[in-house]
């Protein structure tokens, strides 16, 4: 069953030229090197909720598990960590269409 990952943060405002950089050169390269596909970034403008949100899929959980368990994904993960606060991740089934 297609996995779902669902990623969630708001960015440090004294680092967000390089995010932007990292997100775009390295980060989502990173998650496609993975085996993460039809990654998707969005923007909250408006609402209570973090200001960010990037979703993507793998064929099954079990391709997911073994992405998020990799030194890749550590690395990845580690290095978003300096620009971005409020982090939360979940795995759902992907049901297609915009999840939360």
């Amino acid at each position: 069953m297609p996995t779902k990952l669902l990623l969630r943060w708001n960015i440090r405002p004294e680092t967000e030229s390089e995010y932007f950089e990292f997100l775009v050169h390295e980060f989502i390269p990173g998650l496609n090197k993975l085996g993460i596909n039809e990654i998707q970034v969005w923007y909250t403008a408006f609402g209570n909720c973090e200001q960010k949100m990037a979703t993507g899929i793998t064929e099954t959980a079990e391709q997911m598990r073994q992405a998020l368990r990799s030194e890749r994904w550590a690395g990845l993960a580690d290095k978003l960590s300096d620009f971005v606060d409020d982090y939360s991740q979940k795995i759902v089934p992907a049901t297609g269409g915009f999840q939360i």
